[in-house]
């Protein structure tokens, strides 16, 4: 499905460790689900803290569901095409899971349409992304662009809190909280 994907994740250690404190306190902070998907789930470390009867961990990379398999036996790993509707039903979760994925979406629009369509009405949507801002905007203009970014990065899109709950209000989502902890917007959003 995804070789840009797989060999990212070929890149990365089979043994992480922890996902980091700030990021596990938020996703073990969720309220507890019937049905849960993990969006963008990578290996599964942050899905394995999710507290649901029903977890559906999905990405676009084989090499990281795998990895995944490992960590979650009871979970339903589903391979995604990038870029494309979600194979779920409409209303079918109440909690949606997406932890570090946003920045790496090409099209940003149709996948927050979709999680909104998969969640059930007054479900939950939780988003982490890397929290970018004045200090960012200083930073290149003290280093310089090249310094601050990788130009082989995977990182497409560069959010703030502003403009993380700008983007998620004009999905149809209704922000709940919104913070920055350790370098990451952490948001929390009802469709």
């Amino acid at each position: 499905m995804s070789r840009y994907h797989d060999e990212l994740w070929a890149l990365v250690p089979g043994d992480r460790g922890p996902a980091p404190r700030h990021l596990l306190d938020f996703v073990r902070g969720l309220p507890p689900a019937r049905r849960a998907l993990d969006l963008g789930s990578g290996d599964g470390r942050l899905g394995a803290e999710l507290a649901a009867d029903e977890l559906t961990v999905a990405d676009v990379s084989a090499a990281a569901l795998e990895r995944a398999r490992g960590r979650l036996p009871g979970a339903h790993l589903v391979q995604l095409e990038p870029d494309a509707p979600l194979p779920f039903p409409d209303s079918h979760f109440d909690l949606v899971l997406c932890a570090n994925v946003l920045e790496h979406v090409h099209d940003v629009q149709l996948f927050l349409s979709e999680v909104r369509r998969v969640l059930e009405p007054r479900g939950t949507l939780a988003v982490t992304t890397p929290a970018h801002g004045r200090l960012t905007g200083l930073d290149v203009l003290a280093r310089g662009f090249e310094r601050r970014f990788d130009p082989l990065s995977p990182q497409l899109r560069f959010l703030t809190r502003r403009s993380l709950s700008r983007l998620l209000d004009a999905m149809g989502f209704e922000v709940v909280s919104l913070s920055r902890r350790a370098g990451v917007v952490l948001a929390v959003a009802r469709r």
